[in-house]
């Protein structure tokens, strides 16, 4: 079974080779700088999607696999708590090698069990939805091998953190993860722009890596192995202490990763990649990380009471703030963007009340309505010709498949029934509730706060995405009928609101479906009816607040809710304005004050050495008369100053 794990890693991985070796030119094209052949597209689509698509029938296999109880390895047992144990109780695990630094051994190996198998289904069928859905999105896109390369590395990665069975492999895929997304968000890096943002993305997830990377070393040291399974066994036996210590520098990560206070604000600027990375990013990879790393390693968190403490903070501070921020964009990207970040809080908030189930339910759930929601609004850009929806607006008449497909999105994330957030959601909201009221494994103070948080999130979720759903499909059109400067070069536009090609549309419908149905696969153990009506209500609150703003004048936007709050809202607080005074301002600073230094002091040394030489030289060259008999008196004079000097000196 290792080895079909195995194969889910390495297909994408060889793909990414392969997509970066056979470009088009290697192959004999000749076209025009800047241009790509239909051959060579097709050719790197093929690339792209066959090992993808491969990887992701043997992940639900591998599932299958899992869910039939199939055969454990002797002495093995699943460990952890939550649904994925319960209902898949069998656990696979193989070692590839074994590698010794110092005393603390690395096993190169994989491990499967419920948790890995269903959040590796997520990831890659997510991931070839999107390598599908860019092969029309980007078919004029002269660097789509490369793009759609870096599509199937990042997948590997981010398989590589699911399936790893040890704590220093998993952080491999960790790190080649950030590189991929600086690498696919400044894909269009001839724009300052893009190119600003994938370093912004990089910098600031390196910063949450090195409190993760100490995190990992943290427990390592103290369960005398990096291994998964002897991490978690020594955990009884690890002080308070070091797991509060290890638990908080793993926060740091997680929170670059997964976007989450205080280190949230790369994420809506990773907009200026292609729309299909975002789906990528937000739905199945990269932000799922963190969570995901909390949940694998989640004994060792409920044992850090403090650490559950600051991850309630986080949670409670990015899920209101993002949610607020997203009732004030006009880009709509960028209000999905604060909506994943808002939406990771949530899961982040499950796990800090205790339950590590809602919080996996949640972003499976998650994963498939938020990546059907971002193909959707490709389709609408792709349509429209701008990101903003002040442009949008009587997109339903035309759009007759990206409509109902992002009503469902918008549906699941509102928490609607049938749609499957509205189980997810309702399971997030009883852990919280019931934190709340037992006050464990979280402070009185704390547990409140979440959860008067995560009530307040419900309508104001409810609300941006009315207005998002309103803004970009009914009222009058405001589509141009001219062509409009392109929002991501190189992709085809049509400009004129009308649907997108079959192939984009085939991964939005395929989505539509778990997106709508999921939620009933947790349904029976996991709904709470007065919870879940408590929610229901509220959401409609939010959401008809906004509905009757829009209907009082449905030309306004109904952002005009807000108020004085509107400003504020739509920059995100400040913060990073705040940052850049904090953090920007002192190190660029630096960086002249350096610069002027260098060359006060390092090139005035320099000059003034050269000077120095110079003039030593002059005088050299003075003695250089080219008289013979002069160069032979002073030889004789110096040998006498010498045996004088000699007998003098005895």
């Amino acid at each position: 079974m290792t080895g079909a794990a195995g194969a889910v890693v390495l297909l994408p991985f060889l793909g990414a080779a392969a997509g970066l070796l056979a470009t088009r030119r290697t192959w004999g094209d000749a076209e025009p700088p800047g241009t790509i052949s239909r051959a060579a597209h097709r050719r790197a689509a093929w690339i792209a999607v066959l090992p993808t698509a491969v990887s992701a029938a043997l992940a639900v296999w591998l599932l299958a696999y899992l869910w039939a109880g199939g055969a454990l390895p002797r002495g093995q047992a699943s460990y952890g708590p939550g649904f994925w144990a319960g209902g898949l109780p069998g656990v696979v695990e193989g070692t590839i090698t074994v590698i010794r630094t110092g005393s603390v051994p690395v096993t190169a190996g994989l491990r499967v069990d419920g948790l890995a198998a269903l959040v590796a289904v997520l990831v890659t069928v997510v991931a070839l939805a999107v390598q599908v859905y860019s092969v029309g999105y980007m078919r004029e896109e002269p660097r789509y091998p490369s793009y759609s390369a870096f599509i199937s590395l990042f997948t590997s990665a981010m398989l590589l953190v699911v399936y790893a069975g040890d704590l220093l492999v998993l952080y491999v895929g960790w790190e080649v993860m950030g590189l991929c997304s600086y690498l696919l968000i400044g894909h269009w890096w001839e724009d300052r722009a893009n190119s600003r943002a994938a370093v912004k993305a990089f910098l600031v997830t390196r910063t949450g890596d090195v409190g993760f990377l100490f995190g990992v070393f943290t427990l390592g040291a103290a369960a005398g192995s990096f291994r998964i399974d002897d991490v978690l066994a020594q955990v009884p036996r690890m002080s308070t202490g070091t797991l509060v210590a290890a638990t908080l520098l793993l926060l740091f990560g997680v929170a670059g990763k997964s976007a989450q206070v205080p280190l949230h604000t790369w994420l809506p600027d990773a907009m200026a990649g292609p729309t299909p990375i975002s789906a990528l990013i937000h739905a199945a990879t990269m932000v799922a990380a963190g969570i995901f790393v909390v949940a694998r390693l989640y004994p060792a968190f409920l044992g850090a009471r403090p650490a559950l403490d600051a991850l309630a903070v986080m949670a409670s501070l990015g899920m209101l703030g993002a949610a607020l921020a997203a009732l004030a964009q006009d880009d709509l990207k960028r209000v999905l963007a604060y909506s994943t970040i808002s939406q990771l809080a949530y899961m982040a908030g499950a796990l800090a009340a205790g339950s590590d189930q809602a919080a996996i339910f949640h972003l499976l759930t998650h994963g498939a309505f938020k990546a059907l929601l971002f193909l959707c609004a490709g389709a609408v850009i792709h349509a429209v010709g701008s990101n903003l929806m002040s442009d949008m607006g009587g997109l339903r008449r035309t759009m007759t498949i990206t409509f109902p497909a992002m009503t469902i999105g918008f549906a699941a994330l509102i928490g609607l029934p049938p749609a499957s957030g509205f189980f997810s959601k309702d399971a997030v909201l009883a852990a919280i509730e019931h934190a709340a009221v037992r006050q464990a494994p979280l402070t009185d103070a704390a547990a409140w706060l979440l959860y008067g948080c995560a009530l307040l999130t419900v309508a104001v979720t409810g609300a941006y995405a009315t207005r998002a759903w309103l803004r970009t499909f009914f009222g009058d059109s405001r589509v141009q009928s001219v062509p409009l400067p392109e929002p991501e070069p190189g992709v085809a536009h049509v400009w004129d609101g009308r649907e997108a090609p079959a192939s984009m549309l085939w991964p939005i419908g395929v989505l539509a479906v778990p997106a709508l149905l999921l939620g009933f696969a947790g349904a029976t153990t996991m709904i709470e009816w007065s919870t879940a009506a408590i929610s229901l209500v509220v959401a409609l609150l939010g959401a008809g607040v906004v509905y009757a703003s829009w209907r009082a004048d449905p030309a306004a936007d109904p952002a005009r809710v807000l108020g004085p709050l509107r400003a504020p809202c739509e920059r995100a607080f400040h913060v990073d304005a705040v940052y850049h005074r904090i953090f920007v301002a002192p190190v660029l600073w630096l960086a002249g004050a350096v610069a002027r230094t260098d060359d006060t002091v390092v090139d005035g040394a320099v000059r003034g050495s050269g000077g120095l030489a110079l003039g030593a030289s002059g005088l050299l060259r003075r003695l250089q008369t080219g008289n013979a008999q002069l160069y032979l008196t002073g030889v004789l004079a110096g040998l006498i100053i010498v045996v004088v000097g000699a007998v003098v000196l005895g």
